[in-house]
């Protein structure tokens, strides 16, 4: 595009409502889906690290509670209201931590995670929905089971899981 064409396109763009120059930007914008997810260990030092796991039907591998924000919902929030709703552990989100990195980009799908971490103790009852979760469990990061491709990606960023070598 010229320099001329851009003063013109610039000069149109600028003369026309708010309403609808904010639409035309969004029409051009990238869209991203944004989840909040929650590393949820073992809060005993003493024990073998472990990490909260869910089953998503129908149920061949497992994940990280986990589930997409509200429109407007702060990304905290979210993950609060995720972890309650997958796994029954109630945890207020002023005591969720952001993990580091506190968000990993998916360039692949499209979306972020923004990741926080709890540490709950392993007595903590453990309830799945039943219907979007049909198990929570606890499993040592040492020996994981079948873990979905987003998950495994997503704790190899924490140095967990079977990816972890392939993104050294």
């Amino acid at each position: 595009m010229t320099n001329r064409a851009r003063v013109l396109f610039f000069a149109l763009f600028y003369r026309l409502p708010g309403q609808w120059r904010r639409r035309l930007t969004r029409l051009g914008s990238a869209k991203w889906i944004v989840g909040a997810v929650v590393l949820v260990r073992d809060a005993d030092p003493d024990a073998p690290q472990r990490l909260i796991l869910v089953r998503q039907p129908p149920g061949r591998a497992w994940s990280l509670p986990a589930g997409l924000l509200k429109r407007g919902e702060p990304a905290r929030d979210a993950a609060g209201r995720e972890l309650q709703e997958e796994t029954g552990i109630r945890v207020d989100p002023e005591d969720l931590t952001p993990a580091t990195p506190s968000a990993v980009v998916h360039h692949y799908g499209g979306w972020v995670d923004v990741v926080f971490e709890a540490r709950v103790p392993a007595d903590v009852p453990l309830v799945p929905d039943g219907a979007e979760i049909i198990e929570v469990a606890w499993h040592r990061i040492d020996d994981l089971p079948p873990l979905t491709t987003p998950a495994a990606r997503l704790l190899a960023h924490y140095d967990i899981g079977p990816l972890v070598e392939r993104t050294r």
